[in-house]
């Protein structure tokens, strides 16, 4: 026993911590290891979704970090409205996730599970398809803060697929300059994470014992998912994270029944 943790528990929250590190490092999708195996591990749903949020969280300062150029080209009230947005969204999805029942979560987990997955997947087509169908700004700017608010929500009330779910808003709402996007997205997703782990830890929602070994473990997963992306194909990896979701989106509908 280790805080309270056996070590067979420990080692594989551990290695899914690590492993989602590696994952979201090159591709995303880490949060498919984190939120079953702390399930797994015997936590509930909603402190499990909760304390895989802050698990992952730590990820998003270097991403953000990595596109301070990009960032800094923006004028600032865009950055200061779009945080803002951010943080209201993910207060509001984290304290939805809150109130709702443990037995609805527990019902809605293998759907948002396999929502994910398969947005996670599609990824790559839907940036294709509003690539060529955005060019003229049709969504225009004046929906960019309220669809923006929209998937902060969800991000805050479950973190999967938020990355692509942020990029495709924002290429729907006439933003050209890929970089750009992606540095939006960064932002986004550290000021929401940031307010929604301030949410579950103020309503006492993350298992603590759990969540600090396994944020150090997936830090150290991201410096290697660094290295590692330079060498192993993305397409293998891709490949990776979409079985996992398939697979774990399976056992926790088979779980309920």
């Amino acid at each position: 026993m280790l805080g309270g943790i056996d070590l067979t528990t420990l080692g594989v929250l551990l290695l899914a911590a690590f492993g989602a590190g590696v994952l979201n490092a090159i591709a995303g999708g880490g949060s498919f290891l984190t939120f079953p195996a702390l399930v797994w591990a015997g936590i509930p749903p909603i402190p499990a979704n909760a304390t895989s949020a802050i698990v992952v969280a730590p990820g998003y300062l270097g991403s953000t970090l990595g596109f301070r150029q990009e960032l800094g080209e923006l004028p600032r009230s865009t950055l200061r409205n779009d945080a803002l947005v951010s943080a209201v969204g993910g207060v509001a999805g984290a304290l939805l996730l809150l109130v709702t029942p443990a037995k609805v979560f527990a019902g809605i987990v293998p759907w948002l599970l396999l929502f994910a997955t398969v947005l996670f997947a599609a990824g790559p087509r839907i940036g294709r398809w509003v690539g060529t169908h955005h060019a003229d700004g049709s969504a225009g700017q004046r929906w960019r803060l309220p669809a923006l608010l929209l998937v902060a929500i969800y991000g805050g009330y479950f973190n999967g697929g938020l990355g692509i779910l942020l990029m495709a808003m924002y290429l729907l709402v006439g933003e050209t300059r890929l970089h750009t996007v992606n540095a939006l997205k960064n932002l986004d997703s550290l000021v929401l994470s940031v307010v929604s782990v301030a949410a579950f830890a103020w309503a006492e929602a993350i298992v603590w014992q759990h969540a600090l070994p396994m944020m150090v473990a997936a830090t150290v997963g991201g410096f290697a998912g660094a290295g590692l992306a330079r060498r192993l194909p993305l397409p293998w990896v891709r490949a990776i994270v979409i079985g996992t979701g398939v697979v774990m989106s399976v056992l926790f509908f088979l779980r309920e029944r």
